[in-house]
């Protein structure tokens, strides 16, 4: 009986081959985390915003009849001060913060209409208004 003196293994091609495969699926990995991560971060902004705007609708609008000029956890008691701060960190109205209030139509610091906004990164902004 004869053995077989070759021994089964892979040649150079087939390991580029599957070397490019498995660099291939790793890049589509991460640009599909990227955007699950991007995804994740925007539905925090609306969450955010969400809770501002009613915090200002159904606390703020229903004691004072009025909007304030400016938001700051100070005058939104009834929600988490951590609202406040984007996923990236910046404070609402900062530079570089994606969150913005806009009083309009002030006087003596009692406004009749605001915009709320988050700037996201998938999506168009993400915009609330007064509804009085």
């Amino acid at each position: 009986m004869k053995s077989n003196s070759f021994k089964k293994a892979f040649t150079v091609p087939e390991m580029l081959v599957v070397c490019a495969f498995a660099a291939l699926l790793l890049v589509l990995f991460f640009i599909q985390k990227s955007n699950v991560d991007a995804m994740s971060r925007d539905e925090k902004r609306k969450t955010a915003i969400n809770a501002m705007y009613y915090a200002i609708e159904e606390d703020y609008y229903e004691e004072h009849h009025y909007y304030p000029e400016d938001i700051t956890e100070d005058i939104l008691t009834v929600i988490d001060p951590e609202l406040f701060t984007d996923p990236n960190g910046f404070y609402i109205n900062t530079s570089f913060g994606s969150y913005t209030y806009e009083a309009t139509n002030c006087k003596d610091g009692k406004c009749k209409s605001y915009t709320l906004r988050a700037e996201l990164e998938k999506e168009d902004d993400y915009i609330k208004r007064n509804r009085n």
